[in-house]
């Protein structure tokens, strides 16, 4: 964001400095709309466009018009800059090493060497230096996100135990649906007038639904829902996990129903359902790991916190010292390091999201090169991986993680609304 800033004023207020650059205004980028201390520039809004329809290409989806497309896009990115705004206030930062960490991740999870995502991202029209910046602000969002909506949830015993009774009902089969939702937002205390209009656009949207209309172009032209740019698409949930509302209209419906309108305090919904499923309850899995802790301080820099893990490494896999002897020694996780870095058996959703993929990745007895978490740089062994039946114990960890993974999504669009409405942005005309 500094960088857009300082390339605006440079153009803007000490234009005149630069006779070649008054000589070739063409060559300079637009600002699209001022978001705070930050812009949105024509480029960026170009960008997500062909991202786009790039995708939407490759999927045969049909899209909106240009104006329309570009209009979703200009609102994403001001949400997105809002929030990485928010993560710049709050002094977080993405290393280099934690941001290779992260690309290195991706590549494996799509069963890729580095090479082979390199030669995907020239097809696709990017450079590397392009798709690390996208990565960086991926995660920068993702954890300022995380940090301000899990602090807004609240999860009661009662709670937890009447999703017990629900999942113990549903016995072994659970549903599934793949839905897709339309929002028409109304502010918190609408006028008749704005109530009028929004019921009116939602009932012709819904009207084309009926009338064989493309559900996802319509989500990408009308919606104001967070999944707008993806065609509305939510993918599959069960309705645990599913906002209350989108979770209610699901209730007996099937493949291809159309429910709404729906109204709620953020405003007027559609849902559909493109699919159902009854799934079979997995198996629970649970991994048995230790780790080694260390935190990066004043004192401590990343790079030398990394080579303290480096230099433990080495002399566990030499046989020069044991895992536990090292974690008892040098771990800054108190909890574990009495015990030798032992984290015992546990679902790995219960850990923060680098470390349950790491996890996740290794095979019983693997050792992890050192990894950047919120906590800090770590080593970890998986020692060993087990399936079981859904214990009451696995029931309560399985319901609480539904709870949340609900609360999350509808505290999510509740933050992002307040973070808008106590923004100052003005729209600088075309483009928007």
């Amino acid at each position: 964001m500094k960088k857009t800033l300082i390339a605006l004023l440079t153009a803007g207020m000490f234009g005149a400095m630069s006779q070649a650059a008054l000589a070739a205004p063409e060559l300079m980028d637009k600002v699209l709309a001022v978001v705070n201390k930050d812009v949105v520039l024509s480029s960026q809004q170009d960008a997500l466009v062909n991202k786009v329809k790039l995708s939407a290409q490759e999927s045969g989806q049909s899209l909106p018009d240009d104006a329309t497309l570009r209009k979703q896009a200009l609102d994403r990115l001001i949400q997105e800059s809002l929030q990485l705004q928010l993560a710049d206030r709050q002094g977080l930062k993405i290393s280099d090493t934690q941001l290779e960490q992260a690309i290195q991740g991706i590549a494996a999870d799509n069963k890729m060497t580095m090479d082979q995502l390199r030669a995907q991202l020239a097809r696709e029209g990017l450079t590397y230096a392009q798709y690390r910046e996208e990565v960086r602000r991926e995660i920068l969002m993702n954890e300022v996100r995380r940090n301000q909506v899990r602090r807004r949830i609240n999860i009661s015993d009662q709670e937890v135990k009447q999703v017990v009774e629900i999942l113990k009902k549903q016995g072994q089969q659970q549903n599934e649906y793949h839905v897709g939702h339309i929002q028409i937002a109304l502010p918190d205390n609408p006028t008749a007038a704005q109530l009028d209009a929004a019921k009116s656009k939602i009932e012709r949207i819904l009207t084309a639904l009926k009338q064989g209309a493309d559900f996802r172009k319509l989500a990408i032209a009308e919606s104001n829902g967070p999944k707008a740019l993806e065609g509305g698409d939510w993918g599959w949930m069960s309705p645990q996990e599913m906002p209350t509302l989108m979770a209610e209209a699901v209730q007996g419906a099937k493949k291809g129903d159309i429910v709404g309108p729906l109204r709620s305090g953020a405003g007027l919904h559609i849902v559909k359902v493109f699919d159902t499923k009854g799934q079979q309850q997995v198996m629970q899995t649970e991994v048995k790991a230790r780790h080694i802790l260390i935190k990066p301080s004043i004192i401590l820099s990343e790079e030398k916190a990394k080579g303290m893990l480096d230099g433990i490494l080495h002399d566990i896999k030499s046989g020069k010292a044991s895992f536990a002897s090292m974690a008892e020694k040098y771990s800054e996780d108190p909890g574990s390091a009495v015990q030798g870095g032992e984290l015992g058996w546990s679902d790995p959703n219960v850990y923060v999201p680098e470390f349950r993929d790491m996890v996740n990745r290794l095979q019983p007895g693997q050792l992890s090169a050192p990894f950047r978490t919120s906590h800090g740089w770590h080593i970890v062994q998986v020692e060993d991986r087990r399936s079981q039946d859904a214990t009451d114990k696995a029931q309560e960890q399985r319901a609480y993680q539904l709870i949340y993974n609900r609360r999350f999504v509808e505290e999510s669009q509740a933050w992002l609304d307040e973070l808008r409405d106590e923004a100052y942005i003005r729209i600088e005309g075309a483009g928007s």
